[in-house]
């Protein structure tokens, strides 16, 4: 399948709707406003005509988010493989057709419905061993100043949260600035998106810093080190398997990247 046009930097498609509500203050009073909340969307996803899996997102770029949770799960393994993506948005369904995948990977997955990114994803610990058996090169430096000044870009490109508070904000970034920006109510969705995204325009990855505003578990982990990301950046915290396996493939985790400080928990050396 031919990688497409590179796509712009925003996650430029706001899924909000505004709904009545009733405000209720500490002195007793009652007021009715209009607020602004984040569409969830089910979207069933089709890998060689079976149903496998129904994800819960706010139903933008799922062209990328359907590549990028199939490289992560194991069915996918590089772009070539990829023979078909079509996207039935009138009833939620997207269809992947893949060449020269045996059933394993099918063999192995129950049919089951993902929830919005609180712990409930499914990344294949089998592939921990091929990750391990090569941990990454040196790769890029990074300054201090590089990690504040991409975590504070991040705070300032998602329209949908500042009128929601309802989405994780997720970006690729280099030294430079923020490359691609993409947000949804699940962190693991955001990360299949620029993963996604990174293979359908077939983006180098491996002097880029991923910058989130979810937490580090070791899913996270794994879908990063799977596309060569050295670098993890999240205004939360991490998780101690999430930095068990950041040290074991030699990737930099940093956490409560925040309020012009940071915690690195692995891989000082990539930190000017």
């Amino acid at each position: 399948m031919s990688p497409k046009p590179l796509g712009s930097l925003m996650s430029d498609v706001e899924k909000v709707a505004s709904v009545p509500v009733f405000i209720y203050s500490p002195d007793g009073l009652c007021e009715q406003r209009v607020q602004w909340v984040i569409e969830e969307t089910p979207v069933t996803l089709y890998i060689n005509g079976k149903e496998l899996v129904t994800l819960l997102c706010a139903g933008h770029h799922l062209d990328e988010l359907a590549v990028g949770f199939a490289y992560a799960e194991g069915f996918l393994d590089n772009l070539e493989e990829l023979h078909e993506l079509r996207i039935d948005h009138e009833q939620g369904r997207i269809f992947l057709e893949v060449q020269g995948k045996d059933h394993l990977a099918f063999d192995l997955w129950n049919k089951r419905t993902i929830s919005s990114g609180c712990g409930k994803g499914t990344v294949f610990y089998h592939a921990l061993d091929a990750l391990l058996a090569r941990p990454m090169a040196q790769g890029p430096i990074f300054s201090a100043r590089t990690v504040w000044e991409r975590m504070e870009d991040l705070h300032g490109l998602s329209q949908t949260y500042k009128r929601t508070h309802g989405v994780h904000n997720c970006a690729l970034a280099d030294a430079e600035g923020i490359v691609v920006f993409r947000d949804d109510i699940g962190r693991h969705n955001a990360v299949d998106m620029l993963v996604g995204h990174s293979l359908l325009n077939e983006l180098p990855l491996t002097d880029k810093m991923l910058v989130t505003t979810g937490r580090l578990t070791s899913e996270i982990v794994i879908k990063a080190a799977k596309v060569g990301l050295p670098c993890l950046v999240s205004r939360n915290t991490a998780t101690t398997l999430a930095i068990r396996l950041a040290q074991d493939v030699n990737m930099t985790l940093i956490g409560y990247a925040r309020a012009g400080k940071f915690t690195v928990y692995t891989g000082k050396q990539r930190l000017a």
